[in-house]
C-alpha cells in the first residue's frame, strides 16, 4: 500500500535498509567498472584533482563521451596547478564538443582558486567544496565521498532511479527529489562511502537501466519493491514533459583569402567564451526576424539548416555565406561582425569549435564539395 508516495518491500523495513549496503558493496568488489579516474574497490582513493576533474566533466555527460576528454586533459594538465596556468582559449578549445561550456569556465576558475588561495589542496568536506566555483551539492558530495572517504549522500540520475525502484516511490519527479535523497541517506553506510557511491552509480548505469532493467543480475533484487510489484520500468514516476520550444536564427559565414571570420562569444551565456561564426539573435521560430546581413555583398544561402538541441530549447540556424576578394578594413569588419579573427579554412579543425558551429562548418564544406 502506498504511504506518503512510498511502497515498502514486503519485509522488515529496517532490516532491508541495513542489508542493502553490504549486498551492493560485495557486488561492487567483483564487478566495478574500470574507469580512468577510479581506484579499484578497497584501495586508497584517487587524488582529489582527478576526482574533481572527472565529476565536472561527467555533469550531464555520458561516461563514454568523457573518457577521451579526461585522458587528454590529464595528459596536458596533470595537476591543478598546471590547469590553473592554462590559457583560457586553449582550455576552451580542448573542451570543445563536450558541451555545457559554463563547466569549462568554472573549471578554470576553480583550478585558479585552489592553486592560488588554497595552496593546491582541495577542501576535504562538502561545505568547503561547495564554496568553490562550479561545485554544487551533488559534485561536493561525490568528491567528499570518493576522494576523501567522507560519509556523503551522493545522488545523481542513476541513483535516483535505483532508489525510486528500491522503495517504489510513487511521487513523480521532480517533486520526489527530496524524498529520494532522504531514502538514499537511509541506505548510505558510514564506512566505504566512496565505494558505495560509485557502486550505486554503476548499478544504475549497467543493471538498473531506464529501459529493460537486468533485475535477474541485480544484487538488490530481493530488496526491491518495484520488482516485487512486477513493473520496475514504471519507476521513477515522471511528471509530463513540457514541449521544448524551438528558436531560429542566421549564421553569417564570411570568407576571404582562404579564411573565415570567427568571433569569441561573450563570456556569459550559451557557448560563452567559445569561438564561432557570427549569428543573428535567436528568436522564437515563426517570429519575424528583422536581422539584415551585417555586411553588404552577394550573400548566398547554404542549403538546409543546422539544428542543435540545448537544455531548454532547440535551435535552427540557416546559413548565409559571403565570399570576399579581400578582407574589409579591420574596424569596419569588427563593427559589423564583432571582435574576432580570420581563421584559415584548411586549419578549421584546430579552432575547437563547439558542436553547433562545427555543424555549420560541415554544412558549408559539404555544399562547397557538391558544388
Amino acid at each position: 500500500m502506498p504511504v506518503d508516495g512510498l511502497i515498502m518491500p514486503e519485509q522488515d523495513a529496517e532490516g532491508t535498509v541495513r542489508a542493502i549496503a553490504p549486498a551492493l558493496l560485495a557486488h561492487y568488489r567483483r564487478h566495478a567498472r574500470r574507469l580512468p579516474w577510479r581506484s579499484p574497490p578497497g584501495t586508497p582513493p584517487p587524488a582529489p584533482y582527478r576526482v574533481w576533474l572527472s565529476e565536472i566533466m561527467l555533469q550531464q555527460t555520458t561516461v563514454a563521451a568523457v573518457i577521451p576528454y579526461y585522458e587528454r586533459f590529464l595528459a596536458r594538465w596533470p595537476t591543478v596547478e598546471a590547469l590553473a596556468a592554462a590559457d583560457d582559449a586553449a582550455l576552451m578549445a580542448a573542451w570543445a564538443g563536450l558541451g555545457y561550456y559554463a563547466r569549462a569556465r568554472n573549471l578554470l576558475a576553480c583550478a585558479r582558486f585552489v592553486a592560488g588561495e588554497l595552496g593546491g589542496r582541495f577542501p576535504d568536506d562538502e561545505a568547503g567544496l561547495r564554496a568553490l566555483p562550479g561545485i554544487g551539492a551533488y559534485t561536493a558530495a561525490a568528491i567528499a565521498a570518493i576522494a576523501f572517504g567522507r560519509r556523503a549522500v551522493v545522488v545523481d540520475g542513476n541513483v535516483e532511479r535505483v532508489v525510486s525502484r528500491l522503495f517504489a516511490v510513487e511521487t513523480p519527479l521532480p517533486a520526489a527529489k527530496p524524498m529520494l535523497r532522504e531514502l538514499a541517506d537511509s541506505i548510505t553506510p558510514d564506512a566505504d562511502a566512496g565505494d558505495f557511491a560509485q557502486a550505486m552509480m554503476d548499478l544504475g548505469a549497467t543493471i538498473c537501466t531506464p529501459a529493460r532493467p537486468g533485475c535477474l543480475a541485480c544484487p538488490l533484487q530481493t530488496f526491491c519493491a518495484a520488482r516485487a510489484a512486477g513493473d520496475p520500468e514504471r519507476f521513477p514516476v515522471k511528471a509530463p514533459k513540457k514541449a521544448r520550444p524551438t528558436r531560429a536564427g542566421t549564421a553569417w559565414w564570411v570568407e576571404a583569402e582562404g579564411a573565415v571570420w570567427l568571433v569569441t562569444r561573450p563570456e556569459r551565456g550559451l557557448l560563452g567564451g567559445m569561438l564561432g561564426v557570427p549569428t543573428s539573435d535567436w528568436v522564437e521560430r515563426g517570429a519575424a526576424d528583422p536581422t539584415l546581413p551585417p555586411l553588404p555583398g552577394d550573400w548566398v544561402g547554404v542549403a538546409g539548416a543546422v539544428r542543435h538541441v540545448f537544455t531548454h530549447f532547440a535551435l535552427e540556424l540557416r546559413i548565409e555565406r559571403l565570399r570576399l576578394a579581400r578582407p574589409p578594413a579591420g574596424a569596419r569588419l569588427v563593427s559589423a561582425l564583432g571582435e574576432g579573427q580570420w581563421w584559415p579554412l584548411d586549419r578549421l579543425d584546430e579552432a575547437g569549435l563547439p558542436t553547433l558551429f562545427a555543424r555549420v562548418a560541415r554544412a558549408v564544406r559539404e555544399e562547397s564539395a557538391s558544388g
